[in-house]
């Protein structure tokens, strides 16, 4: 095993590039991804990649309000939303919607943003200045555009950004189609399942998706419409285990990794033929 470490224009090109590199993984931004699968075709090289997402979380009409805005907060909020699985959109039917956005600006507002020895504290800072910048200005931009700040939307300190929920962006805004990978959701109401699932859908990305609901056969439904590498029921949309597929759709990615899916990627099939008749005199 050899690590090299840097940047990806200088170390990650010069991998890829690397005659002795038979197929390449990566986990990372779709754009990083594009330029890898790019590059590693250039020279018909294998690649797996597993890229950004905007994963979407259903409520269903027969989910507790507030058990699913506590499954909600977790899916958006740990790690500050810096998660590629991170559930920032999320998909209301009507019965519920009053009573869930009510409980998920309650759970938002409840997060301890303390000092980061504080062992209350839930999250801390974005990566970097260049993250705060697009995070607040996917917000912003999806104020400006009509949509209801229910909570948060601005610095708490430093490069900190409080826990925040959108209301009924546009559909056409980046905070919805876009990853913004910091701690932001947006929240729509939908009449009925099938809507739900169109509306998820209705992305370039395909990585992750959850559904809640106590109905298994709806779960069931969602799981088969919903065009994503992986729809967990009853949980949100960020989960991990060694031996499980991960990967994702359209702009997600190519491929999977876990377990012996990972294998298989680093495998090379061959066909070899024996003939069992006797040749020659």
């Amino acid at each position: 095993v050899s690590v090299v470490t840097g940047f990806g224009a200088q170390c990650g090109s010069a991998l890829v590039a690397h005659a002795g590199v038979d197929c390449v993984a990566l986990t990372g931004s779709t754009a990083t991804g594009v330029a890898v699968g790019t590059e590693s075709m250039r020279h018909m090289r294998r690649c797996q990649l597993e890229l950004g997402g905007k994963s979407a979380l259903l409520v269903l009409r027969d989910a507790d309000p507030l058990a699913a805005a506590a499954i909600a907060a977790q899916g958006i909020f740990t790690h500050a939303g810096q998660i590629c699985m991170a559930n920032s959109r999320i998909i209301v039917e009507q019965p519920v919607y009053d009573d869930f956005i009510a409980a998920l600006k309650a759970q938002a507002e409840a997060i301890h943003l303390g000092e980061l020895r504080d062992e209350r504290t839930q999250y801390g800072p974005l990566i970097n200045r260049a993250a705060v910048t697009r995070v607040l200005g996917h917000i912003d931009a999806a104020v400006a555009a009509g949509a209801t700040l229910l909570t948060g939307g601005a610095l708490l300190r430093g490069l900190t950004i409080r826990p925040t929920v959108l209301l009924n962006p546009d559909r056409a805004s980046a905070v919805w189609r876009e990853e913004s990978f910091g701690p932001v959701t947006s929240v729509v109401a939908v009449d009925n399942l099938e809507e739900a699932i169109t509306v998820a859908n209705d992305s370039q990305y395909g990585l992750s998706a959850a559904v809640l609901t106590h109905n298994i056969q709806w779960g069931l439904r969602a799981a088969r419409g919903i065009r994503s590498g992986s729809v967990h029921i009853g949980m949100h949309a960020f989960q991990s285990n060694a031996l499980a597929p991960i990967g994702g759709f359209g702009m997600s990615g190519i491929g999977r990794s876990g377990g012996k899916y990972s294998t298989e990627e680093f495998t090379e099939l061959k066909w070899v033929s024996v003939s069992l008749e006797e040749s020659g005199p």
